[in-house]
């Protein structure tokens, strides 16, 4: 009985293997991050707090070095791996060509991330120096060997990365799920250790190697089938980078570049305009807010791969059906977490207000929530028109951007928090999502037959 009844449980929210591993890894971020948060207050000063955040947002300037490729491979190995079997033991059978392609997209993806890695930390060490020595406020904080080694653990995570990519578009979706569970709790035990011994502003790069040692581990567990696919000739089958990739992942590159001005510049834009008090109360409460959009992107976020896989295959009708019922699934999901999140941090201002300060104010709190669920609606949409290898969102994408950055170098100065947080409400969660579903509708009435047509050609 009470297995049916979790079954049934299951069902309805969709909780598959993939899904519910990611959600339990992103649940136990989230409440790690309680107690980071908490490890953080006590052991960090507002200033250091601020420097603490922004040093996060500027690594994860990463995305402009990554370009968005880890989709790009994630799909291209999709539309290949349904015409092959992957067996345990690292060996592949089914058809050749689809096998060298595989192979292909494997040892390209090696190499652009081994050239984008070292241009990554030859820019942004220095680049990151030049701003804290210019924007450090008078406040005299040992930002430097934190700052060093951050961008060196950076880099070491950002080669893992596309591996994961790969591997999950080769159907392991569970698996690496799986292994995110496992970064999940690393990455709480590092950022736990380095702020209960006194080493916070080195918790970044900490956390970031932790992240990078368990995906070591899961890619040697998978070292056969990788191997293998590095070793494999692939003769006149090779994947053709500017026919088949590039017009793809230029656009896709775009849109990531995009993506960081319109949720990672404002934590850097208040550290540089009104100090680092102020950064770290946003640095704090977007990530919580991200926190909710990320977990809930978990049910369609790890549905990438079979999305690509049913476009290959033809099956648009169990694609779209597949689709709109994990949406509305995580949806549910989502505004259950946000309400819940409010009333907390309503909640926190009464109760223990010295721990609120740290924060933004519960209405700014709430702008950053409703930014975060317009954001999610359209990465939800974007991943699901990705799996045609095609990217629809490019011009949503840079007038978002650019409005984001346009409005917020021109309230950052006189509103601060406040008006950052209206600009993020109106460019993402309005204007963005108002495009997002505009080019949805019309992708699905004018463009949808043109683009299955030549997906499948291509797949």
């Amino acid at each position: 009985m009470l297995k049916n009844g979790i079954a049934q449980v299951r069902h309805l929210l969709g909780l598959d293997g993939a899904v519910a591993y990611t959600v339990l890894a992103r649940l136990f971020n989230m409440v790690g991050s309680v107690g980071t948060v908490l490890l953080i207050i006590h052991f960090l000063n507002p200033v250091e707090q601020g420097y603490y955040y922004t040093i996060f947002a500027l690594v994860a300037l990463q995305a402009v070095f990554e370009l968005g490729f880890s989709f790009v491979v994630l799909q291209m190995a999709a539309h290949e791996r349904i015409h092959l079997i992957l067996h345990a033991d690292g060996t592949i059978d089914g058809d050749p060509v689809a096998h060298a392609r595989l192979a292909s997209i494997l040892q390209k993806t090696l190499r652009w991330y081994a050239a984008a890695a070292a241009v990554m930390w030859i820019v942004l060490l220095p680049g990151g120096m030049v701003f804290f020595s210019f924007r450090d406020h008078g406040t005299h904080v040992a930002w430097t060997g934190p700052w060093v080694v951050a961008v060196c653990a950076c880099v070491t995570m950002f080669l893992m990365d596309p591996i994961f990519s790969f591997l999950e578009g080769c159907g392991q979706v569970r698996e690496v799920a799986a292994a995110r569970f496992w970064q999940s709790v690393a990455v709480i035990a590092a950022s736990w250790s380095s702020l209960a011994t006194h080493h916070g502003l080195y918790a970044p790069a900490i956390v970031m190697l932790g992240y990078a040692g368990v995906a070591a581990a899961f890619v040697w567990t998978r070292r056969r089938l990788l191997l293998g696919l590095v070793r494999h000739k692939t003769a006149e089958h090779s994947i053709s980078w500017r026919r088949e990739i590039w017009s793809f992942q230029w656009q896709i590159a775009v849109s990531w570049l995009c993506a960081y001005f319109t949720m990672q510049v404002f934590t850097p834009l208040l550290f540089a305009f009104r100090g680092p008090v102020e950064a770290g109360q946003m640095g704090l409460s977007l990530s919580i807010t991200g926190y909710l959009s990320t977990l809930a992107l978990s049910w369609t976020s790890t549905k990438a791969a079979p999305f690509g896989q049913m476009v290959s295959g033809r099956r648009i009708a169990e694609l779209r059906s597949y689709f709109f019922r994990t949406f509305r699934q995580s949806s549910a999901v989502l505004a259950a977490m946000s309400v819940a999140c409010e009333a907390g941090v309503v909640g926190l201002h009464y109760a223990f207000p010295w721990l609120a300060e740290r924060m933004v104010t519960p209405w700014i709190f709430a702008l950053l929530i409703l930014a975060a669920c317009g954001r999610f609606a359209v990465q939800t949409m974007a991943i699901y028109l990705r799996s045609f290898k095609r990217e629809p969102f490019l011009v949503q994408s840079i007038v978002v951007a650019a409005l984001t950055l346009l409005f917020s170098f021109a309230v950052v100065g006189a509103w601060g928090s406040t008006g950052l947080a209206f600009v993020f409400l109106l460019c993402t969660g309005v204007i963005g999502v108002a495009l997002a579903v505009r080019r949805f509708q019309s992708w699905e009435i004018d463009n949808g037959a043109e683009v299955i047509g030549t997906a499948n050609s291509e797949g």
